[in-house]
């Protein structure tokens, strides 16, 4: 666009900026149009309306644990002592306007935000959409589910009720299990012995400034090497490695995007004023000698419940310290290890097919049967701690014994992923033998025919070259070659150790 076409505030910009010239390059940049991509806009659009409701939540909240005697316009906690944090959390839901469904808005939006970004990561991941050159976008997403969870977990504190409480009591109690240093971590955190007089006011400055801070930051990131790198697209006519196919920014992408945005504000207002969630005044004010029965965490924070559940009470007293393996083992161990895992599964991966090649294709699922086995593992694994973290109501509910629940989730714990794994890749298998049957011999068409020996046949019908090219248009896997042992002059090939681990890792991975 030349410098003359604009008008004269945006030219004053361009003389000094050169906005045309980058406008031009990247306002017409390219996007492929898919359902699934969807997923991160809706991640994206929450956490805006996150800020923006939070924005007029603090205008109101009161970041204090200062004690006071409420007398507002809920009659059933009048005249009963509380902290200013509790207190100004009521006033905001009765006696602002607005207050209460601001306040829903957005507990609705975190809980959207967690969700999209996980589900967003699934398809990143059965997708095979973190491979080269997309490993740091992959990390820079893991960092955010994890920054996601912790903010929402602080903000879910914040009101000081009974609710919150107990769950920072719990929270208290996993950090005091890490030997030697936990009191000394938790003195840190709540400014003192639980829950202390400062943990409301350094839980809403990391609540509102320091997560949101860095989350906006990996935002910016995470979008400029999706620029950068170009977006992915599943294969189809016309798409290669080196192109991409479907609409430019401006105006199409934009004005959808915009409409996007405005559906996704529109359904979290309208679960904001319909669907109740988190009443505070139900609770009371946090006191540390209650607690509430039958307490849940949000879903995002369920898994880890569920693995401290899960363990059995054992303890060990090494050189005079008391070590809780029923804490240290589900809440200090086994969270890093799996998230390191799922963190490291593009490195994991590439080293095991020796593939490193740059991809901007997406499989099928089902083309790469181990890979999507593998995923379906951890969700397995996930859904059992998940599901396990209610095991009281559910015994409740469905009046069976709490202990019977517990270990058949402690058997499922092990059982569950090995079966998913090998249901799901075989499952994966027969869908492309599916396919590769329409592609030889056509669809269904659920005519049958007599044959002249009486052999009765159904008649196929040739599919179209569309729909033969989506679902052939996939290059096959070829497991890694072990080298040989010596070289020409008979030296011992270097890292031979390491050369037979992947070949077998390989081979266990392309089998079938």
């Amino acid at each position: 666009m030349a410098n003359q076409e604009f008008p004269p505030g945006l030219r004053w910009l361009d003389d000094r900026l050169g906005i045309g010239k980058l406008g031009k390059k990247n306002l017409r940049k390219v996007f492929p149009d898919h359902w699934s991509f969807m997923l991160g806009e809706i991640a994206l659009y929450s956490f805006i309306i996150l800020i923006l409701t939070g924005i007029f939540l603090t205008l109101w909240f009161t970041p204090s644990m200062g004690e006071v005697e409420y007398q507002g316009s809920y009659s059933l906690l009048k005249g009963l002592h509380m902290s200013e944090a509790y207190e100004s959390t009521l006033r905001i839901s009765f006696d602002i306007r607005g207050g209460l469904l601001m306040r829903q808005i957005h507990h609705w939006a975190a809980v959207l935000f967690v969700a999209a970004m996980s589900i967003h990561l699934l398809r990143t991941f059965f997708t095979g959409a973190f491979r080269k050159p997309r490993e740091l976008n992959w990390l820079i997403g893991i960092v955010m589910l994890f920054l996601g969870i912790v903010e929402g977990f602080i903000g879910y504190g914040l009101p000081d009720d009974l609710l919150s409480g107990t769950g920072l009591r719990i929270t208290e109690g996993l950090v005091l299990a890490a030997p030697v240093v936990g009191t000394y971590m938790s003195f840190f955190i709540f400014g003192g012995e639980f829950p202390g007089d400062d943990f409301v006011s350094r839980f809403y400055t990391v609540h509102v400034l320091l997560i949101p801070g860095i989350l906006l930051g990996l935002i910016t990131v995470h979008l400029f090497l999706v620029v950068y790198h170009k977006h992915t697209q599943f294969p189809g006519p016309g798409r290669t490695e080196k192109n991409v196919v479907g609409f430019p920014l401006l105006p199409v992408y934009a004005a959808k995007a915009g409409g996007f945005f405005f559906v996704v504000f529109g359904v979290l207002a309208m679960m904001g004023a319909l669907l109740q969630i988190n009443p505070v005044w139900l609770y009371g004010p946090y006191n540390p000698a209650e607690v509430t029965a039958g307490s849940q965490p949000d879903w995002y924070m369920a898994w880890l419940d569920g693995a401290v559940r899960l363990m059995p009470g054992i303890e060990s007293h090494l050189f005079g310290i008391t070590i809780s393996w029923n804490v240290v083992v589900p809440a200090l161990l086994m969270p890093p290890l799996f998230i390191g895992f799922v963190a490291l599964y593009p490195f994991i991966e590439q080293f095991v097919t020796g593939d490193k090649r740059e991809h901007h294709l997406l499989d099928r699922p089902r083309n790469v049967p181990t890979r999507t086995g593998i995923g379906v593992a951890i969700i397995t694994f996930y859904g059992v701690l998940w599901l396990n973290s209610g095991n009281d109501l559910i015994a409740t509910n469905f009046h069976s014994s709490i202990n019977t629940i517990t270990w058949i989730c402690r058997i499922l714990i092990f059982l569950g992923p090995l079966a998913a794994f090998w249901i799901t890749r075989r499952i994966a298998l027969s869908l492309q033998r599916a396919d590769r049957e329409r592609v030889l011999h056509g669809r269904e068409t659920g005519i049958i025919l007599r044959l002249p020996n009486g052999e009765y046949v159904e008649k196929h019908a040739p599919i179209s070259k569309y729909d033969a090219y989506r679902l052939s248009a996939h290059e096959e896997k070829i497991p890694y070659e072990l080298p040989p042992a010596t070289d020409d002059n008979g030296v011992e090939a270097p890292q031979r150790r390491r050369d037979l681990v992947r070949s077998r890792l390989s081979a266990f991975y392309f089998r079938d």
